[in-house]
């Protein structure tokens, strides 16, 4: 029996450090070969450092591809007028030598470390955090808990005297015609009848919303001011007429209505409480945007800004011009003229309080440290409140400059602007802007001056408390229309006799489809991002029922309705998204193909080397569209990205230009079998929709595009700022959540409000 003597942990050593040191002079060699083919053969199209050169190739050498991956692709295809100069192992050597250099997420993190930059508010942040300011001295309203609709009061007579009513009863809409009967349906008396409806106005996005009153009696609206009617057509002209005003609104949050109605000696009665939103129709408002909830206006600004910078793909407040400067001017006046205006409301005060120039300084020192989002100094309270008061002729004066002076400031403009040691309020100004895009609430500021804020306890207890606020809600759903692209589309109108009925109502009803999809699929049950793209159901309403031939009780609102998993895939396969994604008289695979691999599956692609424009009169009449697609996209140019974009747009094509299910085309059954190849090599089969949205959902490539865009809409910084392994620790504690978007949600928000001030434990 021959014994093996084990050898001694020194000799161990030696040997490991031997093979190490021949292992590094072979990568060094290598690294030098690599490095020199690439100076002699790639320089002149991509630049020394890989920054890309002009007019040869614009873009810089960066990606995710592997090393192996990088060196097929070198091999196959560089450089482009002689790829057999670079084969074999000097391809591979190349391949390595740019991905350690400069390619890699490594390598980038090395040449150029990202770091958490000083940003101003973007435009949604200001306008938010404006509202905010305001409604700390009026009264937050938080959720929406009343019943859907609008309380109604009926009187007999035209006066809306108390002991002339009727009736009480909660209307789901505000879309009536008497005729010439009263509401009760007997005929009015010789006094007439009027008709009051009170409550609130949810909007969904931000924007310009369209108000329209018909009716041929006397009535006016309130919306969003208390005071002021926004359309006042008392003086009834007996002839239905459209009474109309415009008014912006910001998404996600609810406003007070009112109407009053009264019918006197005009021969009929009929009244329409209507609307057009933003990406809308007009259309009697719907009971799914009406509460029977009381809350308080909300200051919203008219002055626009320029656009915010999104050249990473989110929007960053990294750009300060002039027109921004300006801007931000207009903006803090209009701010002040609206506090001057309600001071002794908003100051709890009178004219006439003998204690009234006190409580308007308080409220004044109370606004300054509500915008600056903590405790003023002693100096900064003679500087932003006390001098203005000390100077003015009348205290309205000074409000205004209070007012102006402190939105003016840096301090209420940027960021994390501070000149001391990061500190609970820092994490509150994070967590807020984080989950809110606005500033912290009472309770947050309390726990910050409490030094609460510092722990990850307690910071994740907050952002629990502040995932159940709507502008949580409204913030995530800003996020999912981003991804999705849905505020890219400007149009999708289809030819009217290929795709009749598919009218502006269909197309708005697709896009509240959608959206009530997607919040119901982050705000309940499991919230799983898997859901996201294999659900198999979808929301309709009676109208898009109809159209899409779906059996269903759906009447003015949107209900759930299951299909085979074979038509549906989530989002994947909603048809606003698959309308959106096609031409006017066909699919394209396409634009679906781009769509997918960016935002779904999660791959870079790079610019076209050259524009190609489909005309569809330059292919025979009896190809499918994914035969002029191969057709138009055959050549080896086109097949770096093609190769990729069209086995994802084929697996769509069960689904024509509106997302009807189909399986043919014309008279030729449809193909949508195709085999995609992954960033590692991999072939996957695809047979349709379904094989694409299990494949996706089951990316890991997909899932870590999912979290770093998420990311950067929430933080608006660089995932990477905040440390190389960010993304492996959300993604993994992403999967022990079983994919939970929710819990996502608040693992970014803590982990970035702590950044800098503590390390996150295991549990972070």
């Amino acid at each position: 029996m021959i014994r093996i003597r084990p050898i001694p942990c020194f000799a161990w050593m030696s040997l490991l450090c031997l093979w190490a040191s021949q292992q590094g002079l072979l990568g060094a060699d290598q690294n030098k070969r690599g490095r020199e083919i690439f100076r002699q053969l790639c320089v002149k199209c991509h630049g020394r450092n890989g920054e890309g050169v002009k007019g040869k190739y614009d873009d810089a050498l960066r990606g995710d591809w592997p090393i192996e991956k990088l060196t097929r692709y070198i091999d196959k295809n560089m450089p482009d007028d002689a790829p057999e100069k670079c084969q074999g192992p000097d391809a591979e050597a190349v391949a390595r030598y740019i991905y350690d250099a400069f390619y890699s997420r490594e390598a980038r993190l090395r040449n150029h470390p990202p770091r958490v930059e000083l940003v101003r508010l973007t435009n949604r942040q200001y306008l938010n955090t404006v509202a905010d300011l305001i409604k700390h001295f009026t009264g937050s309203d938080g959720a929406v808990t009343g019943e859907r609709g609008l309380r109604a009061s009926y009187y007999s007579s035209r006066n809306f005297n108390r002991d002339s009513k009727t009736d009480e009863r909660v209307d789901r809409q505000v879309n009536f015609d008497f005729g010439t009967n009263s509401p009760s349906g007997d005929p009015p008396g010789t006094n007439g009848f009027s008709m009051q409806w009170r409550g609130s106005l949810i909007a969904d996005e931000t924007g310009e919303y369209d108000f329209v009153l018909k009716t041929p009696n006397g009535a006016r609206l309130w919306v969003n001011d208390d005071d002021n009617p926004l359309i006042d057509a008392w003086v009834a002209s007996g002839e239905i007429n459209e009474h109309k005003a415009a008014l912006r609104l910001i998404g996600g949050r609810v406003y007070p209505l009112r109407l009053d109605c009264f019918k006197f000696k005009d021969k009929t009665s009929s009244i329409s409480l209507q609307w057009k939103p933003p990406h809308g129709v007009e259309e009697p408002i719907p009971a799914r945007n009406l509460s029977t909830t009381s809350v308080t206006p909300t200051l919203v600004i008219t002055t626009k800004f320029p656009p915010d910078d999104s050249s990473v793909g989110y929007e960053r407040g990294v750009a300060v011009s002039k027109a921004w400067d300006e801007a931000t001017t207009q903006a803090a006046i209009e701010v002040a003229n609206h506090v001057v205006k309600r001071l002794d409301k908003l100051s709890n005060s009178k004219p006439n309080d003998t204690n009234r120039l006190a409580k308007v300084e308080a409220f004044c020192t109370e606004f300054v440290t509500t915008a600056f989002r903590r405790p003023l100094k002693e100096n900064q309270k003679r500087l932003f409140v006390s001098a203005h008061f000390k100077k003015a002729a009348k205290v309205e004066d000074a409000v205004k400059r209070v007012v102006l002076f402190t939105l003016k400031s840096p301090r209420f403009l940027y960021l994390g602007l501070e000149d001391t040691k990061l500190d609970d309020f820092t994490v509150a100004e994070r967590l807020s802007f984080g989950l809110w895009d606005s500033l912290p609430d009472q309770e947050l500021i309390k726990t910050a001056t409490e030094g609460r804020l510092h722990k990850g306890e307690h910071v994740v207890q907050q952002s629990n408390r502040m995932l159940t606020d709507p502008r949580a809600r409204a913030k995530v759903q800003y996020f999912l229309r981003h991804w999705l692209q849905m505020d890219r589309v400007e149009n999708l109108s289809k030819d009217d006799k290929l795709y009749p009925g598919f009218t502006p109502e269909i197309i708005a009803d697709l896009r509240t489809s959608l959206d009530v999809f997607l919040e119901d699929a982050v705000w309940t049950g499991s919230s799983d991002y898997r859901q996201l793209l294999l659900a198999d159901y979808l929301y309709v309403n009676d109208r898009l029922a109809k159209f899409y031939g779906v059996e269903t009780n759906a009447a003015d609102d949107f209900v759930k309705v299951e299909f085979d998993p074979k038509q549906r895939s989530g989002v994947v396969t909603h048809p606003y998204l698959l309308a959106a994604f096609s031409y006017q008289k066909s699919t394209s695979p396409i634009h679906r193909g781009v769509f997918l691999t960016r935002n779904i599956v999660g791959r870079a692609l790079k610019p076209p080397p050259m524009a190609m424009t489909f005309k569809d009169a330059d292919f025979a009449p009896n190809l499918t569209m994914r035969e002029k697609v191969a057709q138009l996209t055959r050549s080896q140019a086109c097949q770096t990205c093609h190769s990729v974009i069209n086995p994802l747009g084929f697996s769509l094509e069960q689904y024509d230009a509106v997302g009807r299910f189909r399986t043919s085309e014309g008279d030729r059954p449809i193909d949508t079998v195709s085999n995609y190849t992954t960033d590692d090599g991999e072939t996957i089969r695809l047979t349709g929709a379904r094989d694409l949205a299990q494949f996706a959902a089951g990316s890991e490539q997909a899932q870590n595009a999912f979290i770093e865009q998420l990311f950067n809409q929430i933080v608006k910084q660089p995932m990477l700022a905040y440390g190389p392994d960010v993304l492996n620790r959300l993604r993994q504690s992403f999967v022990e959540s079983s994919f939970n978007m929710r819990k996502l949600l608040l693992n970014i928000a803590t982990l970035s409000a702590l950044h800098g001030i503590q390390k996150p434990g295991p549990g972070s």
